[in-house]
């Protein structure tokens, strides 16, 4: 019984790539920004070979993590980003075999005033704020008007995506993700976002704080993904966290979502003692929610010395066929003025029974590379992009 669990850990970049001044990341390195914190520890991602990756850089302050010379455990490699972007949707949709030749559509001067217009129709609310703004930020300058006025908070950010802010005592959860739904019908050709968002908050001003009913819309994928072809040879294909959203539900068998990176590893353990064949496709989305976004470098490396202290569980539970595959979808460094995504390298471990040990696999040139192994792994005919490295690494 095969079963591969994909986990990505959301905007874990390694260092910048070769184009990221053209995205305004020049010299971002996620990795190395939390490497420098006093609450950095990974010793189990260290032993699977992160920081034998090519290129890897870390803080000097914390040398003994770099490239100590010792038997690894794990296969280990560098992914290229073929997708024109650095967003959430893109991320995921190359990880899974599509490759999209162009950037889905940022609005860095806000939304066009005919979109509003339709928005308020079919919403009966008015529209404030119509600008990029940060989460925390926006409810803190439009909490309160929105508040007396009912009128919907939206707002976008240097990724693809509208987002919809409002008070629960003032708009339900219902009503929000019914706007939403709206948002995501209209939302379409040079409107076309990645994501419509719904970000509901509470309490009183001026602590307003947002709750973790977040619900995404996404596009559905334009062309073939591993999703597809794994169920149409009647595989197992599970979601876990905002995985089902980012794929618009498509080609998923089933899923839960998820409250943050705690429930998100919990569920994955409890999916593991369980008996299915096929893809478990993990999203642990604390790292760039709540400390990428928000500059929280301390935040992000407890996040990461978190997940590497349950990383000992995970492996505990592979069986004889599994593999164990932990990705990123983009960068999010921590450390710099900016508080958007990063164009970075994104980091590859792998570890199970089939595979062979200390294995790298230099630098991949897609993320899509993933997906062709995984279908290979299955013994399915790869339709998507990508190149299999199955030879490479198994026994």
């Amino acid at each position: 019984m095969k079963r591969v669990f994909l986990v990505v850990l959301d905007s874990f970049g390694i260092g910048e790539m070769p184009d990221a001044d053209q995205y305004l990341d020049a010299g971002s390195n996620t990795l190395k920004a939390c490497s420098g914190s006093q609450k950095f520890y990974i010793p189990n991602m260290k032993h699977l070979g992160l920081f034998n990756i090519d290129g890897v850089d870390v803080s000097p302050c914390k040398e003994d993590w770099s490239r100590q010379r010792e038997q690894l455990a794990g296969v280990y490699g560098r992914l290229t980003e073929a997708s024109k972007g650095k967003d959430t949707t893109i991320g995921h949709w190359e990880i899974a075999g599509h490759i999209s030749e162009c950037p889905l559509p940022t609005f860095p001067n806000g939304f066009p005033q005919e979109l509003l217009n339709q928005l308020e129709e079919k919403t009966g609310r008015k529209i404030i704020c119509n600008k990029p703004y940060s989460g925390t930020e926006v409810i803190k300058d439009y909490g309160e008007e929105h508040v007396k006025t009912g009128a919907l908070i939206v707002y976008t950010s240097a990724d693809s995506v509208l987002q919809i802010a409002a008070h629960e005592s003032i708009v339900s959860i219902e009503e929000l993700y019914r706007y939403c739904e709206i948002a995501r019908e209209l939302c379409t050709g040079e409107t076309g976002v990645g994501r419509v968002i719904a970000r509901p908050f509470e309490g009183e001003a001026p602590n307003f704080q947002r709750t973790k009913r977040r619900h995404d819309y996404s596009l559905t994928p334009p062309g073939v993904t591993m999703l597809d072809q794994l169920l149409e040879k009647d595989f197992d294909v599970i979601a876990v966290g905002k995985i089902y959203d980012i794929f618009a539900g498509k080609s998923i068998s089933s899923m839960i979502r998820t409250s943050g990176n705690e429930e998100g590893i919990e569920k994955t353990l409890e999916y593991m003692e369980k008996e299915f064949e096929g893809l478990c496709f993990i999203n642990l989305v604390d790292f760039d929610m709540l400390y990428g976004h928000r500059n929280d470098v301390d935040g992000y490396a407890e996040a990461l010395t978190y997940f590497d202290k349950k990383l000992p569980d995970m492996i505990k539970l592979l069986g004889d066929e599994d593999i164990l595959m932990i990705t990123a979808d983009h960068g999010c460094d921590p450390s710099t003025p900016s508080t958007d995504h990063s164009r970075e390298y994104t980091p590859l471990l792998m570890y199970g029974k089939p595979l062979k040990e200390d294995v790298n696999l230099g630098t991949r040139e897609s993320f899509a590379d993933i997906s062709a192994t995984i279908l290979d792994y299955f013994q399915i005919p790869c339709k998507t992009k990508g190149t299999s490295f199955l030879e490479q690494i198994v026994k």
